[in-house]
């Protein structure tokens, strides 16, 4: 009976440390309702996690940032995605990163040096892009 708790509590943790390593994929909105995000696996390493700007409130016009690769995380561990990178196209830098879901937000840090001098933005998850307008790339 204390073999099957044990493996019932194993699988119980593998189970929630799978279900957070989902949490963050999807789309997510900026707080500033500019823009969202999507994020997935990557497409040349699929255990690590990538973020692109799937939609612009600009899209069409010069400035606009659609398709923008925003962030890429290579693992998950401690409850977030990190060991990589987020882009801010604002001031066009890299800065080291950390992606976490915390009360149904995404929570992306990112800083230079250690994450406790960092920057967080939050993002509210959307089941579905604007219609409008609609990027290209």
């Amino acid at each position: 009976m204390l073999l099957l708790s044990a493996l019932t509590l194993t699988v119980g943790a593998m189970n929630a440390r799978a279900e957070g390593q989902d949490e963050a994929k999807g789309l997510w909105l900026t707080a500033d309702g500019d823009a969202v995000l999507r994020f997935e696996p990557c497409v040349d390493k699929p255990s690590a996690l990538c973020g692109r700007i799937a939609w612009d409130k600009d899209a069409g016009k010069p400035n606009d940032t659609c398709g923008v690769q925003i962030a890429q995380l290579e693992r998950y561990g401690d409850g977030a995605w990190r060991d990589g990178w987020i882009f801010d196209p604002r001031d066009r830098k890299k800065y080291r990163g950390v992606v976490r879901v915390k009360n149904g937000e995404l929570h992306v840090r990112a800083f230079v040096g250690a994450e406790i001098l960092g920057q967080t933005e939050q993002f509210k998850r959307v089941a579905q892009l604007p219609a409008t307008p609609v990027c290209k790339s």
